[in-house]
């Protein structure tokens, strides 16, 4: 089966690789500004389908694969910041705190399709004004929902976690390959 993962993201990318999964990159084309839903579980939902409808396929065989992330905190919406403002509001709102990671998945097949939500429950130290603006600095944080990455400089920040890790990173593979089983 020709897989075919939706998305410029080099974790995606990366964790597809990790378990030896070949597939080929195709970038979706949307205006992700469209979703208006304040509700995270509906907007990850939108957004893949939203960017698998995008994707055409090559041959009768092709699977597509479509992911989006966002964090939830006290009914808010956290996305990739823009600003540097941005990434300092959102980080200091994580202080010391338990945050849900959203991470939506389309399985698309010309035949059928699976969609699903893995939830996971990140708990952050408290931070330091010092630990947030030597974050911020970096290039790290305006690429990630929530502004952080867990695999990277971020690390340090996270004290529990309860759920799939690599949900956090982007893309929860334990239930994503069990699902591509069923194509």
């Amino acid at each position: 089966m020709p897989l075919i993962l939706g998305s410029s993201s080099p974790r995606r990318q990366d964790i597809l690789k990790q378990v030896k999964l070949d597939f080929t990159v195709r970038t979706p084309n949307v205006d992700e500004s469209q979703i208006k839903t304040t509700k995270p579980i509906e907007k990850v939902s939108a957004l893949c389908k939203l960017k698998a409808a995008s994707i055409l396929f090559e041959s009768d065989d092709d699977v597509i694969v479509t992911a989006d992330t966002v964090v939830s905190f006290n009914n808010m919406i956290f996305e990739k910041p823009k600003t540097k403002q941005e990434a300092y509001t959102m980080m200091r709102a994580l202080s010391d705190q338990t945050h849900d990671v959203h991470t939506g998945v389309l399985v698309r097949s010309k035949h059928k399709q699976k969609l699903f939500v893995e939830t996971t429950k990140v708990m952050f130290y408290p931070l330091t004004d010092e630990d947030i603006n030597e974050y911020i600095d970096t290039d790290e944080p305006y690429d990630k929902a929530g502004a952080y990455g867990i695999q990277g400089l971020a690390a340090p920040f996270i004290k529990k976690i309860d759920g799939d890790y690599y949900n956090v990173v982007g893309l929860p593979i334990g239930q994503l390959m069990q699902v591509l089983k069923q194509f």
